[in-house]
């Protein structure tokens, strides 16, 4: 149980890590057109990115799927820069009546691509573990709980702007997703593999 407690903690770093900030900004995009009353469709998309990062590292750990590293460390800043586009290109799209199944799939992809990105240290440290299974739950929970510590943040964020200082939803939408391109951008370029 003491290691199961371990790789839940790491994956509370890994995710809430602020020199590696890749996660907390796709989970910021992510939740970005979403508000509290929208709080259990970005609930089951936080739980479709931690069940796909989870099962690409599953995949990785155990030698199923092996992935060039410098590709996918491109295609983390991708996927951050196409959720921030997502946003505004359906920032007029009322996210609280329409379903999220192309949110759902995007996010799927997404997570098997910044779960590979963690794999190779990952499966460093599971070398000398006999037992993958408990470690990778853990390691699992820690991630579900800090993507829930960064989309209650990114809500409440939205909140306070939206109905404390009345900032229309769509300029929030459109404000934060271009501050999310803006950052990510340099990651495009420092990681682009040609």
């Amino acid at each position: 149980m003491e290691d199961f407690w371990f790789y839940t903690k790491m994956g509370l770093d890994h995710v809430l890590d602020l020199s590696a900030y890749d996660h907390i900004l796709f989970l910021a995009a992510l939740a970005i057109p979403f508000t509290f009353k929208s709080w259990k469709k970005v609930l089951v998309l936080a739980s479709i990115f931690t069940f796909t990062h989870c099962l690409s590292l599953a995949l990785s750990t155990f030698d199923i799927i092996v992935v060039d590293v410098n590709f996918i460390e491109f295609l983390i800043p991708v996927t951050i820069f196409l959720t921030a586009i997502f946003n505004l290109i359906y920032v007029k799209t009322d996210i609280h009546h329409k379903s999220i199944l192309l949110h759902a799939v995007a996010t799927a992809c997404f997570g098997l691509i910044h779960g590979f990105g963690f794999s190779n240290y990952f499966k460093m440290l599971m070398a000398e573990e006999e037992d993958k299974v408990t470690p990778l739950l853990g390691f699992a929970l820690g991630i579900e709980l800090s993507q829930l510590i960064i989309v209650i943040a990114v809500l409440v964020l939205a909140w306070i702007l939206q109905n404390r200082f009345k900032l229309k939803q769509s300029i929030y939408i459109i404000i934060a997703s271009i501050v999310v391109l803006l950052i990510t951008i340099p990651m495009l370029v420092n990681t682009f593999p040609f």
